[in-house]
């Protein structure tokens, strides 16, 4: 299986940031000494052109991205000082999601070891999200004539507001969500299907309820692809979750989640998400089980 990995494209951030940077090199790490990605096929994404990110963002926002002219606001909103390695890294992690589902369609299951930057909006960035790469890269499946209908399945603890919210109104993209009810964001966007949870949801309610949701939102998408935002947040260690899955919930969450695309005989473009744990060595660790179910996703595919 293929993987796509951004982590040399250096976000510089002060030591006490709260956004974890080193769980991305740690994650490339951990991939390569399991031997779950071989060395040739992990790849740096070409970065996202101006023509892809314009299908999901505002030209006038791409335009104060590019030429660090966002307001002190919009940084604050965002979350990172603007720099040029920003820019940078944002178009190479949206590159990512692109060239995962480009080989997905062709291999069943390819990963981007960073992307899920689901609270990026048309015109403004937002919780640590400059562009929106499902967004981008649903629309890039489909101007490239490799896909119809896409799926965003969206397993991060927080909502994807900014997904939705972008293609609100598109029937051929249908978004799902499932995510904390009283989590950021606080004023919810509305997906085509979004699952609202309380605060200390555990592994069998979790599950449950996941199940219930992404078969409903599998039979009403009619998709020829989908993409999974494979959250590591709703960990029970996370800092920012709110929820109670455990490690073991968490990988049969990503089970849940292949099983069911393959009943509908869908290719799965994996992308990381967030992850926010005391411990960034969790976070990797939730990461590598979903790598390794994607590989195994992809060794089953042909």
């Amino acid at each position: 299986m293929k993987a796509f990995y951004t982590d040399q494209f250096v976000l510089p951030l002060p030591p006490d940031h709260r956004f974890p940077m080193r769980k991305y090199s740690l994650l490339r790490e951990r991939v390569l000494e399991a031997g779950v990605v071989a060395p040739d096929d992990l790849l740096i994404p070409d970065a996202a052109s101006d023509e892809q990110i314009l299908r999901a963002h505002d030209g006038a926002y791409l335009e104060r991205v590019k030429t660090g002219t966002l307001t002190a606001a919009e940084i604050r909103r965002i979350g990172f000082p603007w720099s040029p390695g920003m820019v940078e890294r944002s178009r190479r992690s949206s590159g990512g999601t692109i060239g995962a589902c480009r080989f997905a369609l062709v291999e069943g299951a390819v990963v981007n070891l960073a992307g899920g930057t689901h609270h990026a909006h048309r015109d403004y960035g937002a919780g640590y999200c400059v562009f929106n790469d499902t967004a981008i890269a649903a629309r890039a499946m489909q101007a490239e004539g490799r896909a119809r209908r896409v799926i965003i399945l969206d397993c991060d603890v927080h909502q994807g507001d900014g997904t939705a919210s972008i293609l609100a109104g598109d029937s051929s993209i249908f978004t799902f969500s499932i995510h904390g009810a009283k989590n950021f964001p606080f004023h919810k966007a509305i997906s085509d299907l979004d699952i609202e949870l309380d605060d200390g949801t555990g592994d069998s309610e979790y599950l449950s309820l996941l199940e219930e949701g992404a078969q409903r939102a599998l039979a009403l998408a009619s998709a020829d692809l989908a993409i999974y935002l494979a959250g590591a947040d709703p960990y029970e260690g996370d800092r920012l979750g709110r929820l109670k899955l455990t490690m073991a919930g968490l990988e049969q969450r990503d089970r849940l989640i292949f099983d069911l695309c393959r009943r509908w005989g869908l290719p799965v473009a994996v992308v990381m998400a967030g992850g926010y744990a005391r411990r960034v060595e969790d976070v990797a660790a939730i990461h590598l089980q979903t790598v390794r179910l994607a590989a195994a996703y992809a060794n089953g595919w042909v």
